[in-house]
């Protein structure tokens, strides 16, 4: 399968990688967060620490993805703390708003979270570029409408998430090859049909949609 690399031209230049692979990650040692003041720093040795300390300071488990075609809403679980609080933290500083859902995987996965825009990779620099640690469940499964982390397949032996990349599992057999192999963190609780209508589009060899599907998410509650 291809993956696009975020500063890679759109349907010109692409990297050869296997299914569900993110960009690989350069680790910054330090950055500064601007949402609150408390929570002002974070690199790759305090990742875990601040992911959780930030989990309790921001509780919320529905967010809404918004597309051209619909909304989808999704739960994230408690169980899997550090890639909850990740993905709040990085939907209360806005940095999916600047992606896009890139592929579209016939009967397998609708991937979002990048983009061919300057942006995107600014505010991965922004966040410091972070890994997470797998956080496996066995009742944690690919089903139809899981959401779970992409990451790097080649020189990641602790397959280490990217949180910046997630999927959705559209095969309504799901798809239980990727048990343990990519965490689950949430689940689609609304907006199936969204799923459905964004399954359909037309996609170049790569599985890049033909036509860009913008998204942005947002906190439910």
């Amino acid at each position: 399968m291809f993956f696009y690399q975020c500063d890679a031209p759109k349907k010109k230049e692409v990297l050869k990688k296997e299914v569900l692979k993110s960009e690989k990650i350069i680790e910054k040692d330090t950055i500064t967060i601007d949402e609150e003041k408390k929570w002002n720093t974070i690199n790759s040795s305090n990742t875990e620490d601040f992911l959780l300390a930030y989990g309790k300071e921001n509780p919320e488990t529905k967010v809404i993805i918004k597309t051209k075609f619909g909304n989808i809403k999704i739960r994230l679980f408690e169980d899997v703390p550090a890639h909850r609080a990740s993905f709040i933290y990085l939907t209360k500083n806005e940095y999916f708003n600047t992606t896009v859902i890139y592929r579209v995987a016939k009967n397998f996965v609708i991937q979002g979270g990048n983009s061919d825009n300057y942006l995107t990779v600014e505010q991965r620099t922004k966040h410091g570029n972070y890994l997470i640690k797998p956080e496996f469940k066995k009742h944690r499964i690919h089903k139809y409408g899981s959401l779970a982390a992409a990451r790097e397949w080649d020189n990641n032996p602790n397959k280490l998430s990217n949180p910046f990349e997630f999927y959705v599992v559209q095969n309504k057999k799901g798809a239980p090859h990727l048990d343990n192999q990519h965490t689950v963190f949430g689940e689609v609780f609304e907006g199936f049909n969204t799923m459905t209508k964004i399954s359909k589009v037309q996609v170049g060899e790569d599985d890049w949609p033909m036509d860009e599907i913008p998204i942005t998410v947002e906190i439910l509650d």
